[in-house]
């Protein structure tokens, strides 16, 4: 009997700036509702909560490239989550948003709260700020060329490039995505939470008080906790969000990060206004927050301690984040329209919503990345859940009306074999309780089909047809099992596949059964007249892939034609701007990779000036030994800039042929190092 009265399981709140895709799915929205739909069956009292994530800078640049208000993009992406979510089957018990009337509330209580207490530091610190368009840049409103490998078009965030974490301030010519133009630093006071306050508290509670937790999360936690955490903003200059409750505020909301997260306590109070502390502030409830692993931190070491600073909130229990789910052995982008998209699968294969539950939980990111396949897909349906599942749910019940008129016969006497069949049902149900108490779905989904294959094997070694026509008896004997088999695997399976457990009871006409009769071989009386069979699955075939293939070739090859489009012109520069860029043709001398790094070449250039290493993101494109002796432009005047641990002094200019490939400007005949490019 579980220790805790109550259960309150929370999903992360998706970005309400776009659709939701497999990889959404199969990290954090499957696993979370069959683990919801465990706990009902088993009589436990647990919420599900969900929401859409609806603040924050992406979703005004939404609205800015489509000449709309972030108020209509989220409208219209939550509208569509909402509803998706709902097709599918994700049984929340609410969905709700971070728009909504009482989050507004619930997010200014609580900073409120923190702030009244004195949890937070007050400090004003210098930010970039556009000077056109007179407002501070958010880092994903500032883009310029990655420190690391090169790119050009790395965000202050984060380059999409090479992966890596960036502050605003590491970019080499910083540039604002509102005007064009370049930044200048300008003081601005924010309030931070001085999360390094909390530090041996999360030490205590993490590494020594949850051991249990996944390798992969304890192994992040424990990363961060070692690296010695930080105070970090709760606030930020932008115009849209939760307003900082606070005299003297004006233009600044609350923080993504620090508002999201409230989102869970906000959509508790709208759906159980009465009783909502009774999950949130009682410790016989067990919280669970379901999470993809780029959410690991804020939701392991930067929510708890917000809730540590409020002081009457619960921490979670437990937080099985899921690793990433890969594409057709590429990965999924939003920006790239890479995506098997729920809303245009749920119309493009009707009726269809556990074959996606089935492929996505028995191939689920629980430890490691893994990869999503149409061809996959398609073995799955065909050669498991049609083969196997379907294959014994349809033989018990065809069986069944052709020599019994769908009737459920009588058992006569039962042998060994009988009785060691019917003892496997309790076995195989421990496992899967085993595996789902532990978080461990795809394996529980696997002990779960378990039964089924007990059921095609046991039809297999009795053969009823051949008994039909000497030993009646016997046969009835063996369809009660079978019958009473796939009574139990329509209960069994019901986490995992609802739709299709529906279906199952239907054709059994068997009304809702707790989990606890699960082992029972006498879920259907004898006598008891069943209803038509049909089948339970059906196959996919190749055309219905071939078209899911087809998409997405299309997608590449307009993601490869977008990528190759020129580029928009830049902002005008003075002449006085553009005198001051020293272009001469150097010659390269030296060339040799740098260590740990893809991209990323050293270059010694002869610039006629002097000899100087100039670090370029060019080796995915060209070897060393192709190098010395060749011409090249140089930017010789740009400021030193340090790249894995080597000054870099220039830049080499290229530009990218239609192939995606880089290219050296050159000049059309050799010249003497040194010379000026006019």
């Amino acid at each position: 009997m579980s220790e805790f009265k109550r259960y309150l399981v929370t999903t992360a709140l998706p970005y309400a700036n776009g659709p939701v895709h497999i990889g959404h799915l199969a990290g954090v929205y499957i696993p979370a509702d069959i683990y919801v739909r465990y706990l009902r069956l088993r009589g436990r009292d647990a919420v599900f909560i969900g929401g859409s994530d609806e603040h924050g800078v992406p979703i005004t640049i939404k609205a800015r490239q489509e000449g709309i208000s972030p108020q209509d993009v989220v409208d219209r992406y939550h509208a569509l989550i909402r509803d998706s979510f709902e097709r599918f089957g994700i049984s929340f018990d609410i969905y709700s948003r971070t728009t909504s009337k009482i989050h507004h509330q619930t997010a200014s209580e609580f900073f409120r709260k923190l702030y009244d207490d004195g949890k937070f530091v007050e400090k004003e610190t210098e930010q970039y700020y556009d000077g056109e368009a007179r407002q501070f840049l958010a880092d994903r409103y500032i883009t310029g060329t990655c420190p690391h490998c090169g790119n050009e078009r790395a965000y202050g965030d984060q380059c999409e490039q090479c992966g890596t974490s960036l502050n605003a301030t590491d970019l080499i010519n910083p540039r604002s995505a509102l005007s064009g133009s370049a930044p200048v630093m300008k003081p601005t006071r924010h309030w931070y939470l001085p999360l390094n306050r909390y530090e041996p508290f999360l030490k205590e509670w993490i590494l020594e008080g949850h051991k249990e937790w996944k390798a992969n999360v304890y192994g992040q936690c424990k990363s961060w906790l070692d690296l010695g955490l930080q105070p970090r903003a709760v606030t930020r200059d932008l115009d849209w969000g939760v307003p900082v409750p606070v005299e003297g505020a004006g233009g600044k909301v609350l923080y993504v990060w620090f508002d999201a997260p409230i989102g869970y306590i906000s959509n508790t109070r709208e759906l159980l206004p009465d009783t909502w502390q009774d999950y949130w502030k009682s410790e016989d409830c067990k919280m669970v927050h379901f999470i993809g692993k780029d959410n690991i931190v804020f939701h392991c070491i930067i929510f708890p301690a917000m809730l540590r600073a409020e002081g009457s909130f619960i921490l979670p229990e437990n937080v099985p984040a899921n690793e990433f789910l890969n594409l057709e052995n590429d990965k999924i982008s939003t920006s790239h329209n890479w995506a098997v998209w729920l809303h245009e699968y749920l119309d493009d294969f009707p009726d269809k919503e556990d074959v996606l539950r089935y492929a996505l939980t028995a191939n689920a990111p629980e430890t490691k990345d893994n990869n999503f396949t149409w061809k996959d897909f398609q073995d799955r349906n065909n050669n498991e859940l049609v083969a196997i599942y379907g294959n014994f749910v349809n033989r018990a019940l065809v069986l069944t009306q052709k020599y019994f008129g769908g009737v459920v016969p009588e058992v006569a006497e039962l042998t060994d074999y009988d009785r060691e069949t019917l003892a496997g049902i309790a076995a195989i149900r421990a496992s899967v309780e085993s595996s789902l108490e532990n978080f461990r779905f795809r394996e529980g989904l696997k002990e779960a089909m378990t039964l089924a294959r007990l059921g095609n094997k046991y039809l297999a070694d009795t053969e009823p047809w051949k008994l039909i026509k000497t030993d009646e008896a016997r046969v009835k004997t063996i369809l009660n099992i079978a019958l009473q088999l796939a009574a139990n695997m329509a209960l069994l399976s019901e986490p995992f596949l609802p739709f299709s457990s529906a279906r199952l009871r239907e054709m059994l006409l068997m009304p809702q059964t707790a989990w606890d009769c699960i082992g029972n071989s006498d879920l259907l009386a004898a006598g008891r007249q069943l209803g038509e069979p049909f089948l339970l699955f059906e196959k996919i075939e190749d055309k219905a892939i071939e078209t899911q293939l087809k998409r997405l070739a299309d997608t590449k090859v307009a993601n490869e034609k977008n990528s190759y489009r020129a580029a928009a012109a830049k902002p005008d520069i003075s002449y006085d701007g553009f005198s001051t860029m020293d272009i001469r043709v150097g010659t390269i001398l030296e060339a040799s990779r740098v260590p740990k790094t893809d991209k990323l070449m050293k270059l010694l250039v002869d610039t006629g000036i002097d000899k100087r290493t100039i670090v370029s993101g060019i080796a995915a494109y060209f070897t060393p030994e192709e190098l010395p002796g060749k011409q090249v432009c140089v930017l010789v005047n740009l400021a030193p800039r340090r790249l894995k641990g080597i000054d870099s002094q220039g830049m080499i200019l290229l530009a990218e042929d239609a192939d995606g490939k880089l290219i050296f400007v050159t000049p059309e005949k050799a010249v003497t190092s040194g010379v000026a490019v006019r």
